[in-house]
């Protein structure tokens, strides 16, 4: 591939050749195309794309990286405290997106943004300029830049947040690179840049290839009309970088595979599936296909050269798709959702002394509250003249006043302690099946929820009523020991099962943690709250106590640990709110498993 040429529909190039040109590319227009969305691990091959991304963009242009957990006056600018306190009125300061017009922005474990740092990005990023109101000051600024989002994540529980990843033009994965397959030599030149920078406002644009990048679009499942718009752009980019003044078939073909293939979430209609078996041999009542002509060619020409543009754009699109993800398209897999799982982790909480700080607000120092100096400054910066005019004469003046108005203390948010409640029925008919394995399943479990640091208390009901046998606790030997005496036996009180079980989530809940509670019974309830026997009745309170966990809106698994799986346990789930798991034929990791799967 020479630098003044882009891959042809019909060039076979290696993948690292498609990152070599997304970088030229968004070294053309950095503003145009949004960014970059790398996914990659540190090391030797990402450091050597951005190294190539960095040398094509002109040396004069503002680079800023910026941190996971930076303020919003350091992002968008605010009042310089210094300033505004040495001349007694507001001085604004430039945030780090007013100072990256023109440039560059390097966003460090993008996929663990602040939705705030993501909303306030996207709006610049939409806008074109950064739009500041605070602290007395109101000013817009010109800020277009382009953003390369390092995102760090393993796995899909991580990924970038959905509203910027929509405004990167390039997904790029360089996980399937080796140092081996990356090329010393640079395929452009910084020159060759800046030319098709100059160049790219005459490139123009067929209608027939903005409709056909919009067709691709549509048919291979992109819902944002952004991935269309932004096609379009890279189509002119790449037209401009091999000297062109009108896109090209080739250009539309790269469009296709740097910006349409990664936001696929569909194969095109007529896709054969892969259970889809060889064509049938023709039969004897069938016309055998049509021979060619004596000059070896047929009624038709099979060559690519008259094939419908959408359909050449389409394959382009599809040959830069990785087999992992061909596969997944071609099973219809949904795309995960983007949230990490709720069962990982408790829910955010506002604090007031520990936790991530996320701002200031007005309030007294006290007990329990820590007061937010630099803010109280800020906030009193501004009138620091008219109180110097208001003081008594003959009085020193004071270098700075703050008064009670003037105080702000720092709020903090953290996320809430998990506390993962076991209700296990040691009644006679559970022990007899399943209560050696659900105390093992428990053993796993309680290992599991030791590792991530969560809480864990275990409850047991059997003859008259119901015991906690362990509070919330991180001791694993505690929980174990406590586990290995519980004996069984007797009637199944399911109701003062739940009921300490409800108080205990309820207690926790008090306390500011996330109690998740695991119920493992058969479902068959035969005796009372208040100790006496009988089916009906039994079946009837244990309903009532199911529906009060499901009010309280406390997460809930049922394990039906009968040999066969019983409509009652179903019935108590569904009134519960809970996930019913049936496991009839299971040895104790393979509950483990089930649970830990169903809890997150």
């Amino acid at each position: 591939m020479t630098p003044s040429t882009t891959p042809g529909i019909e060039t076979l190039i290696s993948p690292w050749d498609d990152v070599a040109l997304a970088a030229a590319l968004f070294a053309v227009d950095p503003a145009g195309t949004g960014g970059v969305a790398l996914r990659a691990l540190a090391g030797p091959v990402r450091d050597r794309w951005l190294a190539l991304a960095r040398g094509l963009l002109p040396t004069e242009s503002p680079r800023l990286r910026i941190p996971l957990h930076v303020s919003v006056s350091r992002l968008l600018g605010g009042m310089d405290l210094a300033a505004t306190l040495q001349s007694g009125r507001p001085v604004a300061e430039r945030g780090l997106l007013a100072q990256a017009d023109g440039g560059l922005v390097e966003l460090s474990m993008a996929e663990r943004l602040e939705g705030s740092t993501t909303a306030y990005l996207t709006a610049v990023l939409d806008a074109g300029e950064v739009v500041l109101e605070r602290d007395g000051i109101a000013a817009r600024t010109p800020s277009r830049f382009g953003v390369i989002a390092l995102d760090e994540g393993v796995g899909e529980d991580e990924q970038l947040p959905a509203p910027l990843l929509d405004r990167l033009a390039f997904h790029l994965d360089l996980s399937r690179f080796a140092m081996r397959d990356v090329p010393v030599e640079t395929p452009w030149s910084a020159a060759e840049v800046l030319a098709a920078r100059a160049r790219l406002g005459a490139v123009e644009i067929a209608d027939a290839l903005v409709e056909t990048l919009c067709g691709a679009a549509l048919a291979l499942g992109i819902p944002s009309l952004r991935g269309s718009l932004l096609a379009i752009r890279i189509a002119r980019t790449a037209a401009a970088l091999a000297g062109r003044d009108q896109v090209a078939e080739e250009d539309v073909a790269v469009a296709a595979r740097l910006v349409l293939a990664p936001r696929a979430t569909r194969l095109p209609a007529g896709e054969p599936s892969p259970e889809e078996e060889e064509p049938d041999q023709p039969g004897e009542d069938e016309e055998p296909p049509e021979q060619p002509d004596e000059d070896g060619q047929g009624d038709e020409d099979t060559g690519g050269e008259d094939r419908p543009l959408e359909e050449m754009v389409l394959e382009a699109a599809q040959a830069a798709m990785p087999r992992d993800m061909l596969d997944r398209l071609r099973q219809g897999a949904a795309r995960r959702a983007r949230s990490r799982s709720p069962g990982k982790a408790g829910a955010l909480q506002q604090a007031s002394l520990r936790g991530r700080p996320i701002g200031a607000r007005r309030g007294d120092p006290g007990p329990g509250v820590r007061l937010n100096v630099v803010e109280t400054l800020r906030a009193a910066a501004p009138w620091q003249v008219i109180r110097r005019r208001e003081q008594p004469e003959g009085e020193t003046a004071k270098r700075v006043e703050v008064r009670r108005d003037d105080f702000r203390v720092t709020r903090f948010k953290h996320r809430a302690e998990t506390t993962t409640i076991f209700a296990v029925d040691a009644s006679g008919s559970s022990a007899l099946h399943r209560l050696a394995e659900a105390k093992g399943a428990i053993e796993l479990l309680l290992a599991s929820c030791y590792v991530r640091r969560d809480r864990v208390a275990l409850v047991a009901f059997r003859g008259q009523g119901a015991e906690l046998l362990l509070p919330p606790t991180r001791s694993l030997v505690r929980a174990k020991r406590s586990l290995a005496s519980l004996p069984g036996g007797g009637g199944t009180p399911l109701a003062a099962g739940i009921d300490v079980s409800l108080l205990l989530a309820d207690a926790v809940q008090r306390r500011g943690g996330t109690p998740t509670l695991v119920l493992l019974t058969d479902g068959r309830a035969n005796v009372a709250r208040d100790g006496q026997g009988g089916r009906a009745r039994a079946s009837e309170e244990a309903l009532v106590a199911a529906r009060l966990v499901r009010a309280a809106d406390i997460r809930a698994l049922l394990v039906d640990t009968s040999p066969h799986p019983q409509p009652k346990a179903r019935e108590l789930a569904e009134a519960m709110g809970a996930t019913y798991l049936p496991l009839p034929y299971a040895d104790a990791r393979v509950l483990s498993s089930a649970v830990q799967a169903a809890t997150g």
